[in-house]
């Protein structure tokens, strides 16, 4: 689609992204003269209602949002079967390319960057807008360190209710909420959970949770807990530690309540960073108060009690009433209590004879670990995880299990079905080497059990000596023992060329021939050639020679000996009141010897500078043609002859 026009307007220039659902374009406005992004729906979902219902729901969601933490939308649009979005055009990378490039953020870096974000999910939420889809990708970090949110492809508008979508998740699986993955209940709280995965993943340069599948990460967000940032990265302070612990709670009370709560801690811990936001801890206990007992004065205060109390009569014959009534509830209390003490019996009893019944191992080698897991939870069987590497089992697939199939246990019981899970081949991260001395980086992925080779490759960046790449590269995993390749720097490539030969050339010839041949002019002899017509007699280097490229080559000229014969002329300005004060004048000459037009004169001159006079070569027996042009118009014409 590169070239094509939108609306009359967008001029598509490259390719620069794509999503799930769109390709996003680097366009010209040609109607503003600016560049900005033009986001298209995908060719396969042009069809699909919901999918154009979606894609216009993004457009009207983030064009009605104004922050600058927040990618702006400009216009939006669509020709035949073509839907699109103008927006903002940022020139930067997402927050997951510059987290490739650098790796776990120091932890300062990593809270200025999260209260951007959380500034434009406060913004959106203010406006009663869920992002539901946080995450690097989706979060442009612009060269000057500011980071924009973009990308509102599956946002809602809020209203009093939250929002549920009743079989589809929708989001990222490896950022979103428990109650995401539920497919179920979701509402601001959704993208403070996010956005505190965000911040574990800045802090840490890991994700909290992984898996080969999206089931697997989905269930670990709902059963599994996060190591904590600090027991990974221990340079992450007490208070930013305790942040990422409420922001990802996997119940939505227990997370930040409003953004606005969860943006006024990271501020405050830039100041206070050992400061503790978090605490499990959260229940307050209702202490047992002593009451003083109530007195008949106060009960006669009372405006519910009836007047007839004070009737001494009415109150003897109501106490033999109540007597009665008394001994009447009270048998009527313990007929009660038994049936329900005899119910409740029979009840416990069946219960109690259900979980005293065994439980059957089945076989699980070869099964999910969490699919297993949650399986036997649900039958009250303890669980026990054991992780080991295995160069051919995937990763999360239970490789053997402690007891037998077919044997039974008690459910609640101490005993505990114990798997080995397979956490796949054991890998090593390739560390970054660029810029370092390749001896230094041999030796540092030797320690890492990596065996290295080395090759050479030109670089006009690198310094000699240091590491252009690796092959594979930086961040890639290997397993111990193969093969890194070091790409050492021996600077830049120097290409040759071969020295023209200039002898006999006019000062333009032999400019010309030096700057196609890649070279460069360099002295000059004489210095002073005001007026000359020259040719070259001497070079240097001399021709034939290869040399360098960029190389300078040094010229001498002579006088050239010329038979032409030079006649003076005067240009008078007739009618001047036809011109304006400065006039561009070209003369050019067509000589008798020679097949092509020559440019004698090419300039501006005034007025005043009339009439001009100008020297005219005539070639031996043979005549020049002369034209003359005032404002490039044909002014005079004229002929000269030997």
């Amino acid at each position: 689609m590169v070239g094509q026009i939108l609306g009359n307007r967008y001029e598509l220039i490259e390719k620069i992204g794509g999503g799930g659902m769109a390709l996003v374009y680097k366009a010209k406005c040609n109607l503003l003269n600016r560049f900005v992004a033009v986001k298209i729906l995908r060719s396969d979902f042009i069809n699909d209602e919901e999918f154009i219902k979606r894609f216009r729901i993004e457009a009207q969601a983030a064009a009605s949002l104004s922050h600058p933490n927040i990618v702006s939308i400009y216009d939006v649009g669509h020709e035949g079967d073509i839907h699109y979005i103008v927006m903002e055009y940022v020139n930067g990378v997402t927050l997951k390319e510059y987290l490739e490039e650098k790796g776990a953020l120091e932890w300062k870096e990593a809270v200025n960057i999260s209260i951007q974000i959380c500034l434009a999910i406060e913004h959106a939420h203010k406006n009663h807008i869920v992002h539901r889809d946080i995450k690097p990708h989706n979060i442009l970090f612009t060269k000057d360190g500011m980071a924009k949110v973009t990308d509102f492809g599956i946002a809602r508008a809020v209203t009093s209710s939250t929002i549920t979508m009743v079989g589809s998740t929708i989001g990222s699986v490896h950022y979103f909420s428990p109650e995401q993955a539920r497919g179920g209940f979701t509402d601001e709280k959704s993208d403070i959970y996010s956005l505190g995965i965000v911040l574990y993943e800045l802090l840490t340069g890991k994700l909290p949770f992984d898996g080969d599948t999206p089931v697997a990460i989905a269930l670990k967000h709902i059963q599994d807990e996060p190591i904590e940032p600090i027991n990974i990265n221990d340079n992450v302070p007490i208070g930013v530690n305790s942040i990422v612990k409420k922001a990802v709670q996997k119940d939505q009370n227990n997370r930040y309540q409003t953004s606005s709560e969860l943006l006024e801690n990271l501020y405050r811990v830039l100041k206070e960073p050992d400061v503790e936001f978090y605490s499990k801890d959260n229940l307050k206990d209702s202490p047992t108060v002593r009451v003083t007992a109530i007195s008949d004065k106060e009960i006669l205060m009372d405006g519910n009690v009836s007047k007839e109390l004070g009737d001494e009569n009415m109150r003897k014959k109501k106490k033999k009433k109540d007597r009665f009534t008394t001994v009447l509830a009270v048998a009527t209390s313990i007929i009660v209590i038994s049936l329900v003490v005899y119910m409740g019996y029979n009840v416990v009893s069946q219960l109690m004879s259900e979980s005293n019944k065994d439980f059957i191992v089945d076989a699980y080698v070869g099964q999910n670990f969490f699919e297993v897991r949650g399986k036997l939870r649900e039958n009250n069987v303890g669980v026990q995880e054991n992780r080991v590497y295995d160069e051919e089992i995937p990763k999360d697939i239970i490789v053997r299990q402690n007891i037998g199939v077919g044997e039974s246990i008690k459910p609640g019981g101490f005993v505990d079905i114990i798997f080995d899970v397979s956490n796949g081949p054991l890998l090593i991260t390739i560390p970054d080497l660029r810029r370092k001395d390749y001896r230094e980086a041999g030796i540092e992925l030797k320690g890492l059990n990596i065996e290295t080779d080395l090759a050479t490759e030109h670089s006009d960046t690198v310094a000699i000596g240091l590491v252009i790449r690796t092959e594979p590269d930086r961040n890639q995993q290997v397993k111990p023992g193969d093969t890194v390749t070091i790409y050492r720097s021996i600077g830049p490539e120097k290409r040759t060329t071969i020295v023209p030969d200039l002898i006999g050339k006019t000062r333009t010839e032999a400019f010309n021939l030096i700057s196609n041949g890649k070279l460069t002019v360099g002295d000059i002899y004489p210095q002073d050639m005001t007026g000359f017509v020259d040719a070259v007699t001497r070079q240097i280097p001399e021709a034939g020679l290869e040399v360098n490229e960029l190389t300078s080559v040094s010229l001498y000229f002579d006088e050239m000996i010329s038979t032409d014969r030079k006649v003076n002329r005067v240009i008078h300005l007739d009618n001047p009141d036809n011109y304006k004060q400065n006039i561009r004048v070209i003369i050019n000459i067509e000589r008798s010897d020679e097949d092509e037009i020559e440019e004698l004169y090419n300039g501006v001159k005034k007025k005043d500078d009339f009439p001009l006079a100008v020297s005219i070569p005539v070639p031996k027996d043979g005549s020049t043609k002369v034209r003359v042009y005032l404002d490039r118009r044909m002014y005079r014409e004229f002929e000269e002859t030997y």
